[in-house]
């Protein structure tokens, strides 16, 4: 990574292992960002939708809200929110792995 991209990378770098560099850093972005949609695909269309009859067989423990009823009415909505902050702790991690975190001096 250059100094122009944010990064701090060592200035030996050839300009094919710099494009490796963020080739590599995407991958893995969008990797990240297909696991987590599709947990949330699975939580909201399945569990929501697709699998409700038979999730409605059972209740949320303290409630009487049918499973799949909650699935649809908040759990996608939870599993969502939570996904964006795994997705915060990875990137950070992952920017600081490529050192082009915020904490990184150019």
């Amino acid at each position: 990574m250059s100094a122009d991209a944010g990064g701090s990378a060592p200035s030996n770098e050839t300009a094919a292992e710099v494009a490796a560099r963020h080739g590599e850093y995407w991958r893995r972005n969008i990797r990240y960002v297909g696991i987590l949609v599709a947990v949330w695909f699975v939580v909201s269309y399945l569990g929501g939708i697709v699998f409700a009859e038979a999730l409605n067989q059972f209740t949320l423990p303290g409630t009487n809200f049918p499973l799949g009823f909650w699935f649809a009415q908040q759990g996608a909505i939870y599993v969502f929110v939570v996904e964006i902050f795994v997705y915060v702790w990875l990137m950070n991690r992952l920017d600081r792995e490529f050192q082009v975190d915020e904490g990184s001096v150019a």
